[in-house]
């Protein structure tokens, strides 16, 4: 859910190399450097060239042939780790550095290193990265070299630089996972009501159902514990994974769900990079905690709402969040 978007937009993996990276970019005169000492024919399965050093949870160094990528998808388990196996029903909280590869150049097109924050692995992946990822157990350092085709198909990417012909290699430190339909975890204290909607257990693993009143909207921001985690608080500027549905008070009908998805969502709390009233409500709060949030207008999508979403500039609209994990730069 980006801020002034529908929340619908959940950051995946691919979308999330854009908006992590800011445009940064190794220069090809600097992958030049790193590929020195390579060498290899035309028909050299150049993929396996690559190499990757340096210690979990730290930028990886990778280097990269100053020849044309060639061969078929390339996986390493770089470092094994001893964690659970990421299985299908799971999203991957990581870090991961990804390069660009064309022709002898290469750059960088995404790093979660030079922040300290992790993303969020959920939903459709590339082929090759999901290949790469599953059955891998938490804990482990990842490289995988796709080739197109296992990559971003015969169009390439052009919003992230990345051409039709053009080699993707992907370096994943694999920190830990949270189910597709995993909720809260803490002690129950209110399903709301009153004045304030009503959140109750939905069907297993579809979620909560949100129950609208008939009385007029709050016209502030109503913030509501309904399950108190116990895990740490969050604070502002730590990376957090959650799920969540939202309902639009004046039509009582819900307009997103992670649950509907079954991909959990991630951000940056506290910081603007989701609507006022999320940063707001959700600092301080402890992991495994449900939240109600009655968001107004001013704190919502604002006089513009988001008519993609159904929602009006005067709408209040209403989410019941699940804390699921919470990372900060200092892990």
């Amino acid at each position: 859910m980006r801020r002034r978007h529908a929340a619908a937009l959940a950051i995946t993996p691919l979308l999330a190399i854009a908006a992590l990276t800011g445009g940064a970019s190794a220069s090809a005169s600097a992958g030049s450097a790193m590929s020195a000492g390579f060498s290899a024919s035309p028909t050299t399965d150049t993929y396996k060239l690559v190499t990757v050093t340096g210690a979990f949870g730290k930028a990886p160094k990778v280097k990269i042939p100053a020849e044309p990528g060639s061969g078929a998808l390339y996986i390493k388990t770089v470092i094994k780790g001893t964690g659970t196996k990421l299985t299908k029903g799971q999203s991957l909280i990581g870090d991961f550095a990804a390069y660009d590869w064309r022709g002898k150049t290469h750059k960088l097109i995404g790093s979660t290193y030079s922040t300290g924050l992790p993303t969020l692995f959920t939903g459709p992946l590339l082929p090759g990265l999901e290949k790469a990822l599953i059955g891998q157990k938490l804990g482990s350092r990842v490289l995988a070299v796709l080739p197109p085709a296992d990559a971003f198909g015969p169009n390439g990417d052009p919003g992230i630089g990345v051409g039709p012909t053009d080699t993707v290699v992907f370096v994943v430190d694999m920190l830990t996972s949270v189910g597709n339909t995993a909720g809260p975890s803490g002690k129950w204290l209110s399903n709301g009501g009153g004045a304030l909607p009503r959140v109750t257990a939905g069907t297993a693993g579809k979620g909560p159902k949100i129950t609208i009143p008939k009385t007029a909207a709050p016209e502030t921001l109503r913030i509501r514990t309904l399950i108190k985690g116990c895990g740490p608080k969050v604070t502002k500027g730590e990376f957090i994974v959650v799920q969540y549905a939202g309902v639009i008070w004046r039509t009582k009908k819900a307009f997103d769900s992670t649950w509907s998805r079954r991909q959990p969502f991630g951000t940056t709390i506290g910081v603007g990079q989701v609507i006022k009233g999320w940063d707001k409500g959700l600092v301080g709060q402890t992991v495994g905690s449900r939240v109600l949030l009655v968001i107004p207008p001013a704190d919502g999508y604002g006089p513009v709402g988001a008519p993609s979403a159904g929602i009006k500039g005067t709408d209040t609209i209403v989410f019941a969040v699940d804390i699921l994990a919470a990372a900060s730069s200092t892990r």
